[in-house]
């Protein structure tokens, strides 16, 4: 954490036969009537001017993210994936290379075959991803520098498809964070240090319940990056769980966690952004000591294998500018959807942005947001 340092001036010692005359007094207080107004005015225009004039773009930071992202599984059929050659990020390439840093969330292991499949009652039916590895440039061409591995998806083919996962994204040059083999990773763009750790309720991850390693992890992350980036994959699932509730989630007799405190707790402990996904719909925002928090990002980019229908099948995709401390100053909803079998395109009915800001009203009535129809916002 940054503080001010304050430097002290000793006052200078006086001779004990000084003697200050009456008319150097009446000077003294003279001026010190005078100039000491104009002193305090300058103070309050100069924090005047610093809320009323727009900051430079090259002394922010533009981060873009994004919730679930999985291309399409060739288990238990080659019939999930998309067709070859078909890039299912191409429509949304002018967005997510917008920002100095991109993120998302990678549900679902790289592995082109084997592993040991999770337990399913029956496999011809079970839920289980495993995206071939040449999704991986389709990754880094769409502009991705951060990816979430922690969610319940990334175990699904045992340690073989985790392990895979990781190696194939670190050759492509994409950072991850989320198991407890890589708890946290760093990226530097424009001279600014950017950690980035992960946290979800299941096995091998950083377990969204355990605000001891959260601490721990974003007070050693502060300690070296300028700014602070946590993601989590919590809270309960599906199109009748848009609401934040303030309170542990259960789901599937699963502790979820309790991601209002868990983004208070992470932010008090040096955290500046907060980046939720896991429901598989849009819920509110919010804004807690100047940091950014989003409660879930929804379905960006899943193919096949998830319910896309009505609210489950549009999500934001949030353009974030933050000074490089991480104070959040502004950002903007860009709408997204999935028709048919999945792939994100823009969406004209802003369905998320409209979902954004419904659900924070609701939500969070005592929160001051400022959000536009073009889909610009701001907190007072």
């Amino acid at each position: 954490m940054r503080t001010l340092s304050k430097r002290l001036i000793d006052p200078v010692p006086m001779n004990n036969t000084m003697k200050i005359s009456i008319v150097s007094v009446a000077i003294l207080t003279g001026l010190a009537v005078i100039f000491l107004p104009f002193r305090m005015k300058a103070k309050e225009k100069t924090v005047k001017q610093v809320k009323e004039v727009s900051l430079p773009e090259d002394t922010l930071i533009t981060l873009v993210a994004v919730g679930d992202i999985m291309m399409g599984t060739n288990f238990p059929s080659p019939n999930y994936l998309p067709n070859e050659g078909v890039e299912l990020l191409r429509p949304m390439h002018e967005f997510l290379q917008m920002g100095d840093v991109t993120f998302g969330n990678l549900e679902g292991t790289i592995l082109n075959e084997g592993g040991k499949l999770k337990k399913c009652s029956d496999s011809t039916k079970c839920y289980a991803f495993r995206q071939p590895e040449y999704f991986v440039p389709q990754l880094k061409n769409a502009g991705f520098d951060f990816l979430s591995v922690a969610n319940n998806h990334m175990g699904d083919f045992g340690e073989e498809g985790r392990m895979n996962t990781q190696r194939v994204l670190k050759e492509a040059g994409i950072r991850f964070a989320g198991l407890e083999s890589c708890p946290w990773d760093t990226l530097t763009v424009k001279g600014v240090k950017i950690g980035m750790t992960a946290f979800a309720p299941n096995t091998a991850c950083l377990q969204i319940t355990d605000y001891t390693t959260l601490k721990k992890v974003v007070g050693h992350l502060d300690s070296i990056c300028d700014i602070v980036i946590v993601s989590f994959h919590g809270g309960a699932e599906g199109s009748s769980r848009t609401h934040i509730t303030r309170d542990t989630e259960i789901f599937y007799e699963e502790d979820r966690g309790n991601v209002y405190e868990f983004a208070r707790i992470a932010i008090d402990a040096g955290a500046d952004v907060l980046l939720g996904h896991g429901p598989h719909v849009t819920r509110a925002i919010d804004h807690y000591k100047g940091r950014f928090i989003t409660y879930s990002m929804g379905n960006f980019c899943t193919y096949a294998r998830f319910n896309l229908s009505g609210v489950n099948g549009v999500a934001p995709l949030f353009v974030l500018r933050l000074q490089k401390d991480g104070t959040f100053v502004d950002g903007k909803v860009v709408s997204t959807k999935q028709p048919g079998e999945g792939g994100p395109v823009l969406d004209a009915a802003k369905g998320a942005l409209k979902q954004v800001s419904s659900l924070t009203k609701t939500d969070l009535p005592e929160l001051k947001l400022q959000i536009k129809d073009d889909g610009s916002f701001r907190f007072n």
